[in-house]
């Protein structure tokens, strides 16, 4: 359950996530961990055979990639990787981990932006003076009155978290504090 896993495991499975995202292998994975190459790779062989679909999924991006010369993203973007037809070999490689990673990042940065605009029209809809002021990653900071809080907060979780339909639901976790540091701590 959630609420049993403690910050390390929060931390070990991001670095997991993020860096198969990134098209890490097993010496980055151990270098970011800072454990064996040979257990990160244990663990990169035991995420694939929980998840296969994720290992699929990433093979079939960069032979889709390689046949045209381009990914996409969810809404359609497409990103050229002239490198995956590279003679040398390790610009041939880093062209499969760009061929990973931009669908998955590339969709998310789609999505985050529309989220941004949609939340900037409700917000001027609802007459609300709270305002967007910062994007740090996958985070929106906003400022906000004290009295807009109540009204805010599902305003802001309905809307990002609607801005497009997806098989698993985008879901918006929120913050507040007088400062982006308070904010993340809650």
């Amino acid at each position: 359950e959630e609420k049993d896993v403690d910050e390390f495991q929060r931390r070990f499975a991001k670095v997991v996530n993020y860096g198969l995202a990134y098209g890490m292998e097993a010496y980055g994975l151990g270098q970011r961990l800072d454990i064996p190459t040979d257990q990160a790779r244990e663990i990169l062989d035991r995420y694939f055979e929980s998840f296969p679909n994720v290992h699929a999924f990433m093979e079939r991006t960069v032979a889709e990639a390689k046949t045209r010369g381009y990914t996409t993203t969810i809404l359609g973007r497409r990103r050229q990787i002239t490198e995956l037809a590279a003679s040398n070999f390790r610009l041939r490689q880093m062209g499969e981990r760009m061929a990973q990673n931009a669908p998955v990042q590339g969709s998310a940065a789609d999505l985050f932006k529309l989220a941004m605009v949609d939340l900037d029209r409700a917000l001027d809809g609802a007459g609300l003076d709270s305002r967007m002021i910062l994007t740090v990653h996958d985070e929106l900071v906003l400022e906000v009155p004290l009295g807009e809080r109540e009204e805010l907060e599902p305003l802001v979780k309905d809307v990002m978290e609607s801005v497009t339909e997806l098989r698993v639901p985008l879901v918006v976790d929120l913050g507040f504090g007088a400062t982006w540091a308070e904010a993340k701590s809650h």
